[in-house]
């Protein structure tokens, strides 16, 4: 895993506690449950896939995010 980048192996609880500025991101994909049990345990792929999204495009805009 690079420094500073956002990966889809990571979990969406720890993705927000490194980058708070991706709560907004999250949100804008329908993604507001980012304190529900599930964000502590799902990484980002599996996250995205159980709300039918598109994970490489979630990812894109997480990391534009933090640029």
């Amino acid at each position: 895993m690079s420094e500073g980048k956002i990966t889809k192996e990571m979990s969406i609880i720890d993705i927000v506690q490194q980058y708070p500025q991706t709560v907004e991101v999250f949100a804008s994909y329908g993604l507001g449950c980012l304190g529900c049990a599930a964000a502590r345990f799902e990484n980002l792929s599996q996250g995205a896939s159980a709300h039918g999204l598109d994970a490489d495009e979630l990812l894109e805009a997480l990391n534009n995010a933090i640029d």
